[in-house]
């Protein structure tokens, strides 16, 4: 997958918990790139399967559902929009029902191609950070700007308790890697960095670093 040359793609890649949602955010910000959490896509289709009452066993329909149904996704305020049957699925994203389905509604291989080529016609709009769990590896393979954010399970599962949920990071990460379609792996080429023991600030001050080295204009930019 070629990026178009116009625009700039930034991927950060990491398990639950990481911190990688708060960084790409404050990362786009401060390049003043549109911010895109592809996990809320998938989130949102894990919404539409428990809306519908569709069970994790039968993907074939869950698919069937995706296909069926009406998507609205755009940059709105330079972040995420996704509208789906015309209802805004956004209050319901983090319900536990949604945060227990997600990850085996993500590993269904028709689900993630229909979904990946959405999230790749955004970058034909704007400058991207782009966080997920494939950005590096599998949407933008060809992006020279790669970073996997990840962090102690420890230290995750505690950040995760902050949060309000109890979801079981171990088995989320179980699934996530081991699935057959895009599982969650580290890009070749992609810069990792442990946020265990570092402030948001700090994690996103390394990543400005980095791309300053591999030459990215945005960040060449925050020094004048």
């Amino acid at each position: 997958m070629k990026s178009d040359p116009e625009f700039s793609i930034v991927a950060i890649d990491g398990p639950a918990a990481s911190g990688k949602s708060t960084v790409a955010r404050c990362l786009a910000r401060r390049l003043g790139f549109s911010y895109v959490n592809s996990g809320a896509l998938y989130r949102a289709v894990a919404w539409l399967a428990c809306e519908h009452k569709i069970p994790l066993n039968n993907p074939f329909a869950i698919n069937s559902r995706v296909r069926s149904s009406a998507f609205e996704l755009k940059l709105q305020n330079k972040e995420l929009f996704v509208r789906i049957d015309g209802i805004n699925p956004a209050p319901h994203l983090r319900d536990e029902e949604v945060n227990r389905t997600v990850s085996y509604v993500s590993a269904i291989p028709e689900v993630r191609e229909f979904l990946v080529r959405h999230l790749r016609e955004f970058l034909s709009s704007d400058d991207l950070v782009m966080e997920g769990r494939d950005i590096g590896s599998m949407v933008f393979p060809d992006t020279p700007h790669k970073f996997f954010i990840d962090a102690s399970l420890e230290v995750r599962a505690r950040r995760r308790m902050a949060q309000g949920h109890s979801d079981d990071l171990l088995s989320r990460d179980r699934v996530d890697s081991s699935r057959r379609a895009s599982p969650l792996i580290i890009a070749e080429d992609a810069h990792v960095i442990d946020s265990s023991s570092l402030t948001i600030d700090g994690v996103v001050g390394e990543i400005i670093g980095r791309l300053k080295i591999q030459g990215l204009s945005a960040a060449l930019r925050l020094d004048s």
